[in-house]
């Protein structure tokens, strides 16, 4: 069975790469009938927050992705903190002590800094020069009676190179001599993640590994790990960086690159996931509007591409718009609004939410345009527009709306066809039509010369509120 891992380190917010990590793994996972593990890698004990835990697994949630095993869930493979693993770790690295792959290093930070730049200065990469790694037990004895301190190093076979098959980008072969003897044990007595991280998926089984490119040059230490610790190593994905459309690596220059962040902008989660999805790999066909389960019907981690995937968020924009404007169900759909209606002060019932949303929904992109939307709904003593005054301030404007008022006052409620035939009758007995007759109206109504369509507004609102403001109207241009 196929066994993916999500490990996150909760030290902040989602990052879109991050969740599409994420994603990748769970689709691979279900559309191979196998299983997403939730690692939680929070040994940066200064980096790390419970808060920050809770949230990477709220947002995860929230995309609509689940995993069958995690910190919150338990399971058969746990502790799923590596906070919680430390004993564990420690076997281990005892017993690469006893197969002497590894070996105590007493060199100092001072020390490593200038080998450091003197294999800069001669044009070699930076590596270790192995300078501890044939002391005697006496030398070994005498150092740590003058209390030096030590790390572990990993000893890597000379000249050795390391060949894997990623699924993504293929052969891979690196030779070891690029990165030498490297710590698996810090001072203090913690391990380092390349240790970890082989012991965490080696015990959780773990068959394939699909993280970021950015490890791909942790991979051959890793694979060294496994072969000295006896463990089968699983298949590697590595995926593509993603960048911004200036095609620099994305960062926060870029604007909003948090799960949370385009959360409160109003994304939906639907759009998320399928945007996310399209980041590197592609579907079959032409459409890219595609529901979950289409996508993990479709999806294979090999048909992911290698080359970098591109950020476009005007393209996450329109699929956001989309599936407010088309797909979701409209009493969903205000649910999920309730919370910016209530952020931008418009207070109501679920069912008058319901009518405005129905409303404003066609001229949606994200939640947050709500603000803007939805105002007529909400305020009744707005401010009138440069534009909107011109026609108020005309003769004809003026009694376009007077006469309106005539009509109406009398009513104890207001439909879209009352509105509408009104309208008619005004026309008729004024003489006047499209811009002159329903402009003034609007204006009154709104204070603006564009947006809802006026008839829907109208009966929305209702006749009490109507008529308030088409007086304030009247009185304000009188």
């Amino acid at each position: 069975m196929v066994r993916v891992r999500f490990a996150p380190s909760p030290t902040g917010y989602l990052h879109l790469g991050n969740a599409r990590t994420a994603l990748f793994n769970y689709l691979y996972a279900k559309h191979t009938g196998g299983k997403l593990i939730l690692r939680v890698e929070d040994t940066d004990r200064e980096r790390s927050k419970k808060e920050y835990e809770d949230m990477i697994m709220e947002d995860l949630k929230w995309l609509g992705i689940e995993w069958d095993e995690g910190p919150d869930i338990g399971g058969n493979y746990g502790p799923y903190r590596q906070s919680e693993r430390t004993e564990i770790y420690s076997n281990y690295v005892k017993k690469l002590q006893q197969t002497g792959h590894i070996y105590k290093c007493f060199c100092t930070p001072e020390e490593l800094e200038e080998e450091r730049k003197k294999a800069m200065a001669e044009g070699r990469p930076p590596r270790y020069s192995g300078k501890c790694r044939n002391l005697s037990p006496e030398e070994i004895k005498k150092l740590e009676e003058e209390g030096k301190p030590y790390v572990w190093r990993f000893r890597v076979p000379d000249g050795e190179f390391i060949i894997f098959e990623d699924l993504i980008k293929g052969t891979v072969e690196i030779n070891v001599d690029e990165f030498g003897d490297f710590v698996i044990v810090r001072s203090d007595g913690s391990p380092v993640y390349n240790f970890v991280v082989v012991v965490d998926d080696a015990l959780m089984e773990i068959t394939h590994v699909i993280r970021g490119e950015d490890h791909l040059s942790n991979t051959p230490k890793q694979i060294l790990i496994y072969r000295a610790l006896g463990f089968q190593e699983p298949k590697f994905a590595h995926l593509p960086i993603i960048l911004g459309e200036d095609r620099s690596k994305l960062s926060k220059r870029h604007g909003a690159v948090s799960v949370r962040a385009f959360r409160d902008d109003g994304y939906v989660s639907e759009a998320m996931f399928n945007g996310l999805a399209l980041l590197g790999w592609h579907p079959k066909g032409d459409n890219e509007v595609l529901s979950k389960e289409q996508i993990i019907s479709e999806f294979d981690i090999e048909d992911v591409h290698n080359a970098p995937a591109v950020f476009d968020r005007a393209k996450l924009k329109w699929l956001n718009g989309v599936y407010i404007r088309e797909i979701l169900d409209l009493e969903d759909l205000t649910q999920r609004a309730i919370p910016f209606f209530e952020g931008f002060g418009y207070k109501a019932e679920f069912e008058y939410y319901k009518k405005v949303m129905e409303a404003i929904r066609d001229s949606l992109e994200t939640l947050m345009d709500i603000e803007e939307r939805a105002k007529p709904f909400f305020v009744d003593d707005f401010h009138y527009s440069e534009e909107g005054k011109k026609f108020l301030e005309d003769d004809t404007g003026y009694k376009v709306v007077e006469t309106f008022y005539e009509k109406i006052k009398q009513l104890d409620s207001i439909t879209k066809e009352d509105f509408k035939k009104i309208t008619k009758e005004i026309q008729k007995e004024l003489g006047v039509k499209g811009k002159g007759l329903f402009m003034p109206i609007r204006v009154a109504l709104t204070g603006e010369t564009s947006g809802v369509d006026i008839a829907t507004l109208v009966e929305v609102i209702g006749i009490e509120r109507v008529k308030h403001r088409i007086q304030r109207a009247l009185e304000y241009f009188g």
